[in-house]
C-alpha cells in the first residue's frame, strides 16, 4: 500500500477541465484533490478531509449562477466546519461572494484566475487552519487531562475534572456525593492538590468507621482526664489539619450531637477539645462526602438541615462506574498492569471474552469492585491473559464497540480511538484493521487527538 502523503490536502472544485488542470499543478506544497460538481466535492471532502477548499460558485447544474456553489459551500461547512473555503466567482458576482463569506467562507477571489495570487490566498488560509488546529489540540489536551491520582477518560469524569479545577483554588466547603466505591476520596485529594493548601496536611477520617463514643475525641481532641483512660492531652483530626484540608467521609453517619458541634466549628472556625474550656481557632478547608441521601435523612430528622447547607456550599456528584463510558476498560488495564507488577505475574492483557464481560457487568461496587476483581484475576490467571472465568464474570453482552472512523468526528472519533486501543492493548496494526483504516491514517488520527503516546 502506498504511503500516505505528508502534504496538507487541498480540494479544487471547478467545472472547467482546462482551468482545473492548470490549477492542479500550481500547488506543489499540497496534496491536490479535484472535483467538478457538488457530489464529487462532498465525496472528496469525506475521503481526503482537506484543510482548504477552492470552490467555484458556478457549478452544474447552475454554471451561470451561484445556487449550486453556495449549496456546496453550506454542505462542506456543515460536514467539516474547520475547513477553510476560498470561493472563486465571476467578474460580476461580488454580491454572491459577499453572501458566501457571510455563510462562512474564509475568503473569495474573482476570475480570471491568477494562479500565483490564488496560491497566496490558499497558503494563508492553510496557515490559519494550522493555528486553529493547534489551538484545538492544546485545548483538548487541557480539557482531557485527568487529575492527579484519577484514572478517567470518559466525558462524564472529564466534566468532574473540570469542575474540580474550578473549585479547588477557592476555600468553599465542598460536598461529594456518590455511591460507595466511586472514588470520593480520590476527588477530595485532587481538590486539595490543586488548592493553595497543597503543601499543608490532608487529613481524612471515616465517620462511619469509628464508634460514636470515640468519634468526638478523634475529631476535636481531648484534655487529660476528660474521661476514663485519657491520660494525656490529645489533639484531634481537625487540629492536625490546620492550614490544610479536612476530609470527612461518610458524614451522613454522624450522630446528631456531633452534627451540632461540627456546625459550630464550620460557623465559627474554632473548636473546643473534649473536657476543655478554651476555644482553639483552626484554619482548615472542609470537604465532606457521603453515599447517603441527605435530604431524605433531613426529612427523617436524622440529619440537620442547617448543617447540610453549611457543608454543601459546592456539591459535586460523582457518577457510578456503569455510567462512565469505557472507563471500566481503562481502569481495568491500569489495575492489571499494577497488580501484575506487584505480584510478579507475567499477565499482559485480557481475552476478548473478558473485555466483553467487563463491558457487560453493571459494577454495583463501582471502582472498588473492579479493582478487587482484577487483583484476584491476576493471581488466579493461568496464562498470559485474564479470562472472564478469572474475573468470575459472565461474558454475555454486546460485542466491544467497533466504529468506522470515517463516519465519526470530534468527540465520537476520539472515544472510538481510545476504546479500540484499550481492546487491542495498544497494538496499532490490530487497531487499524478493526477500524478499517491504514496504519498511516491511524497515526494521523492518534496525533490529531493527542493519543500518539
Amino acid at each position: 500500500m502506498a504511503k500516505k502523503s505528508q502534504l496538507p490536502a487541498l480540494l479544487l472544485v471547478e467545472d472547467d477541465p482546462g482551468l482545473l488542470s492548470q490549477l492542479r499543478w500550481c500547488f506543489d506544497d499540497f496534496e491536490v484533490y479535484t472535483a467538478s460538481d457538488r457530489d464529487g466535492a462532498i465525496a472528496q471532502l469525506r475521503r481526503a478531509e482537506p484543510a482548504v477548499v477552492s470552490l467555484d460558485l458556478g457549478l452544474p447544474p447552475d454554471p451561470g449562477g451561484a445556487s449550486e456553489g453556495l449549496a456546496t459551500l453550506e454542505q462542506i461547512l456543515a460536514l467539516a466546519p474547520q475547513t477553510k473555503v476560498v470561493v472563486v466567482t465571476g467578474n460580476n458576482d461580488r454580491d454572491n461572494a459577499v453572501q458566501a463569506v457571510a455563510l462562512g467562507a474564509y475568503d473569495f477571489y474573482q476570475k480570471p484566475v491568477d494562479a500565483e495570487l490564488l496560491k497566496l490566498i490558499v497558503e494563508r488560509a492553510y496557515r490559519i487552519y494550522e493555528l486553529e488546529e493547534e489551538n484545538r489540540r492544546l485545548q483538548q489536551g487541557q480539557d482531557s487531562s485527568p487529575l492527579p491520582g484519577l484514572i478517567a477518560g470518559s466525558p462524564e469524569m472529564l466534566k468532574i475534572c473540570r469542575t474540580v479545577e474550578k473549585v479547588a483554588p477557592s476555600s468553599v466547603t465542598t460536598l461529594l456525593l456518590g455511591e460507595s466505591g466511586t472514588g470520593k476520596e480520590v476527588i477530595a485529594r485532587a481538590i486539595h492538590s490543586r488548592s493553595e493548601r497543597c503543601d499543608a496536611p490532608f487529613v481524612a477520617i471515616n465517620c462511619a468507621a469509628i464508634p460514636e463514643n470515640l468519634l468526638e475525641s478523634e475529631l476535636f481532641g481531648h484534655e487529660k482526664g476528660a474521661f476514663t483512660g485519657a491520660t494525656r492531652q490529645n489533639r484531634g483530626k481537625i487540629e492536625y489539619a490546620d492550614g490544610g484540608t479536612l476530609f470527612l467521609d461518610e458524614v451522613g453517619d454522624l450522630a446528631l450531637p456531633l452534627q451540632a458541634k461540627l456546625l459550630r466549628f464550620l460557623q465559627e472556625r474554632v473548636i473546643e477539645r473534649v473536657g476543655g474550656r478554651e476555644d482553639i481557632p483552626v484554619d482548615v478547608r472542609v470537604i465532606c462526602a457521603t453515599h447517603q441521601d441527605l435530604p431524605a435523612l433531613i426529612a427523617e430528622n436524622a440529619f440537620r438541615e442547617d448543617l447540610f447547607y453549611r457543608i454543601s456550599e459546592m456539591t459535586i456528584t460523582i457518577p457510578p462506574l456503569r455510567e462512565r463510558s469505557d472507563d471500566a476498560h481503562l481502569l481495568a488495564r491500569v489495575f492489571l498492569e499494577r497488580f501484575a507488577r506487584e505480584q510478579g505475574r507475567a499477565v499482559k492483557g485480557f481475552t476478548p471474552e473478558a473485555l466483553k464481560a467487563i463491558k457487560a457487568h453493571n459494577w454495583p461496587g463501582n471502582v472498588r469492585e473492579l479493582e478487587n476483581r482484577i487483583k484476584r484475576a491476576v493471581v488466579m490467571a493461568d496464562g498470559s491473559q485474564v479470562t472472564s472465568e478469572d474475573l468470575e464474570l459472565s461474558d454475555s453482552g454486546e460485542d466491544p464497540l467497533m466504529l468506522n472512523l470515517r463516519q465519526v468526528r470530534d468527540e465520537a472519533e476520539s472515544r472510538a480511538l481510545r476504546h479500540t486501543l484499550q481492546i487491542v492493548d495498544g497494538n496499532i496494526s490490530q487497531a487499524a484493521e478493526l477500524l478499517g483504516v491504514s496504519r498511516p491514517t491511524l497515526y494521523d488520527l492518534l496525533k490529531k487527538h493527542g493519543l500518539n503516546r
